[in-house]
This record gives C-alpha cells, structure tokens and sequence, in this order.
C-alpha cells in the first residue's frame, strides 16, 4: 500500500503556524518537510484527475514515523479540503486560529513588508474586499493575498471542513495557548497522532513583527468595532464547531 501523508496543519495563517512546525520538528517520529508549507492542495497547476502524489511524498524522508506538513491556506482555499479528504480521508487535521481581527492586521502588515500590499490597511477591510473573487457563498472571496477580513472567517470554513473529516481527525487550537502552554499543546497533538509526547517543550518565538517598517496605516478603534461586526455572527458558529471559548476576541477597542 503506497504510504501517504498522515496530518496537517491546515490553517490559519498568521495564527501560529510557523511556530507550531519548529515545535513539531522535535517529536521523535514526526516527518516534515525541509520548507514549512508545501503547498500541494492548494496548486490549481496539478491535474486533480492525477495529481502527482510521487512529487508531493518526495518531500519527506523514507524512514519509520508519521509524515505530516504545514500549509495553512489548506482551510481557506476552494477545495484544498475536498482534494485532501480524497487522498487520504484518515487525514488528521490540526487547525490553530488567532482573533480573527488582529489575524487580518498581522497578515496586512505582512504582505505591506513583501510590497504585494501598497493600500492603507483601514481601505484593504473596506472597499478593498471588492478585489477578491467570487466564492463559495458560505465563505465569500477567495484572494492568495487581498483575504485580511476573508480569512478570519473561522466558522464558515470550520463548517466546510467538518462536511469532509470526522471531528474525531480534527484538533483545533488557540494561538494564544501555544504560546502560554506551549508543553500542552504539544501533549494534545501528540495525543491526535497517537504517538509519545515530549515530556517538556521549550517555549520559542518564531516570526516576530518587524519594526523597521514605516507602515502607513495603524489597527484603528473604527476597524477593530467594523470587524468585530463582520466576525461576530461566524464566532457564534465557531465556538460551536470547535468548543473554543472566542469571546476574549470580541472586544471591538
């Protein structure tokens, strides 16, 4: 039986992800690529009728353990889920969300530093949402760049995948508590993949903020109540898909 993949760390960006695949890098038996994010699931230059599955394995070592990888626009792009499900529907999914509000500014600040982004970050949450395509009505507006508000749609994408994967094969965990408990975490991962936890786990910082940017825009008490109306009714479904406790990120100063 060809060997396949065995978890991913599907989402979100610019929730935890880069940190939580230093952290994974250390468990004896775990597998990852040498570059986070492989993007696989989310390549519309594969031929989904044959996706080359030999290229994608080639990424990991042949030795004894679990293969997993981190690409966190997994949950968020059109049928990056629905593709994962088929190659391998025993998929476990670990899933790391940040509010969604301070999400979408660390994520406008990133593509501001890349020079992708040159707009003001209080227009990008507003008129700029008319940039993003057409997409499936429960989690409108699909852009690799342009998705600051799109993207903290949690519930909405929590739904979709939930229609693919058993809640059973899905962790879901808070940045925050990553980064305060980074040993637990850890424990709970390990405990999805079924495999020995670390007995203690180093807390790290990956991917700080840089502050020798003049960035043009400041998070605004404006646009935090604007998006904290936009995020409100999908944390409701959130919290209910997941059991997460959301409210600490419904403050709107």
């Amino acid at each position: 039986m060809t060997r396949k993949v065995d978890f991913l760390v599907a989402g979100v960006q610019k929730g935890g992800t880069s940190a939580l695949f230093e952290y994974l890098r250390d468990v004896p038996g775990v597998h990852l690529p040498d570059v986070k994010e492989a993007h696989f699931f989310d390549d519309e230059a594969q031929n989904w009728d044959r996706p080359d599955v030999d290229a994608y394995h080639a990424l990991f070592p042949d030795r004894p353990g679990l293969w997993g990888e981190a690409t966190p626009i997994y949950l968020y792009w059109p049928n990056a889920i629905e593709r994962i499900a088929r190659y391998n529907p025993a998929m476990r999914m670990i899933l790391i969300f940040r509010d969604p509000v301070q999400r979408a500014w660390s994520h406008w600040k990133m593509e501001y530093a890349k020079r992708k982004e040159r707009e003001p970050f209080g227009w990008c949450i507003r008129e700029g949402r008319a940039r993003l395509t057409p997409g499936d009505p429960q989690a409108p507006g699909h852009h690799r760049v342009f998705s600051y508000v799109e993207r903290g749609l949690y519930g909405a994408q929590v739904e979709r995948l939930l229609r693919h994967f058993p809640a059973s094969q899905c962790l879901f965990l808070r940045s925050e508590d990553l980064r305060a408990d980074p040993t637990g975490t850890i424990t709970s991962i390990c405990r999805l993949l079924d495999i020995d936890a670390p007995t203690r786990v180093l807390p790290r910082t990956v991917h700080q903020a840089r502050e020798d940017i003049d960035y043009p825009s400041r998070l605004t008490a404006d646009d935090r109540a604007l998006l904290a109306d936009v995020y409100d009714i999908d944390l409701s479904r959130f919290e209910t898909l997941t059991t997460l406790d959301a409210s600490d990120w419904r403050r709107r100063e």
